[in-house]
């Protein structure tokens, strides 16, 4: 029998406020969680609206992998930019991987609650650290030590490669931006990769130390194969971090805009390229389109890595259930 809806009280006043209320603050914070990938998108159109007048006389191509750079004469040419910010960055993880996941799995499955205790706060001090104080420690201590004695003896060893082989070290090159850059990276990679090593089930580690395994053993075959999305996430964060890194490395890296070849030669990142000039020479056509397009650039990668990052961490979070 259907049942009689006009016998049925109508709602009350105060739960229809309530439900109302309750729609708006849901859109409300909908909108609100939406904002900072409106606001990445608005910067995005930005940039584009402003270097497109260099994109109407250049082709992408062309000013991609041009490797002169004279604004005065109408030639911008990124080619020995992008190199150098490569360059700087892969060098930049190459110190600074190794040592930053043995120190997470000490960290994870070796340390005691005491060491983990005191180095957290350590981790946290280092990345609150401003990388100005960064720049100005590598200007007193790296280049100098660099300059004197990393690069004679990296060279007299391995001056047959040409990976070490600098007619003129100065000092101020990719390797000590690297350096610098390496201990800027690792609390972020540390904490990271700690973190999804956290997450790899307790069980998993008892289980094989049951049947026999050593630790590393445990570590090797159970811990790492099963974190593995979740270090690689972490290790492209690093890595998105040393590739969008501005001041530290401008202090330190060169800034001669030409095509490294060693480690031990200078460069000029495209961080360092847009905080040196812009504001200056804006009176010289397609400069301000140039250097927006190379901010542009800069952005597209580090959003790019960064996705690649939060990818990761995903599918390290599903392997962990």
């Amino acid at each position: 029998m259907a049942h009689d809806t006009r016998l049925r009280p109508p709602p009350d006043r105060a739960v229809l406020s309530r439900r109302t209320t309750d729609r708006l603050a849901g859109r409300f914070f909908w909108l609100i969680a939406l904002a900072p990938i409106a606001l990445i998108l608005v910067i995005i159109v930005t940039l584009a609206w402003r270097a497109r007048s260099i994109l109407e006389v250049k082709p992408l191509g062309e000013l991609l992998t041009g490797e002169v750079w004279k604004p005065i004469s109408g030639q911008f040419g990124f080619a020995p930019f992008i190199v150098g910010t490569v360059w700087v960055t892969l060098t930049t993880m190459i110190i600074a991987v190794p040592i930053c996941v043995l120190c997470a799995l000490y960290l994870s499955e070796y340390a005691g609650s005491r060491v983990r205790g005191a180095m957290k706060p350590l981790l946290d001090i280092l990345a609150a650290i401003p990388s100005v104080i960064y720049g100005v420690w590598g200007l007193l201590a790296i280049v100098p030590v660099v300059q004197s004695t990393i690069a004679p003896a990296l060279q007299q060893f391995l001056g047959f490669l040409p990976l070490f082989d600098s007619k003129n070290p100065t000092g101020f090159s990719i390797f000590s931006a690297a350096l610098v850059l390496a201990i800027m990276v690792t609390p972020v990679i540390v904490a990271v990769t700690y973190e999804v090593l956290q997450t790899v089930p307790h069980g998993l580690r008892e289980a094989s130390l049951a049947v026999g395994a050593t630790r590393w053993q445990t570590i090797k075959h159970v811990v790492l194969p099963k974190a593995l999305p979740g270090v690689i996430a972490a290790i492209v964060l690093g890595f998105s971090r040393a590739f969008g890194e501005t001041i530290a490395v401008m202090m330190i890296v060169g800034n001669v805009p030409q095509m490294p070849r060693s480690i031990f030669d200078a460069a000029y990142p495209l961080p360092a390229l847009i905080a040196n000039n812009y504001g200056e020479m804006m009176s010289i056509p397609l400069y301000d389109a140039a250097l927006m397009g190379a901010a542009l650039i800069l952005l597209l990668v580090v959003l790019g890595f960064n996705l690649v990052a939060v990818l990761a961490l995903r599918q390290a979070a599903r392997r962990a259930v």
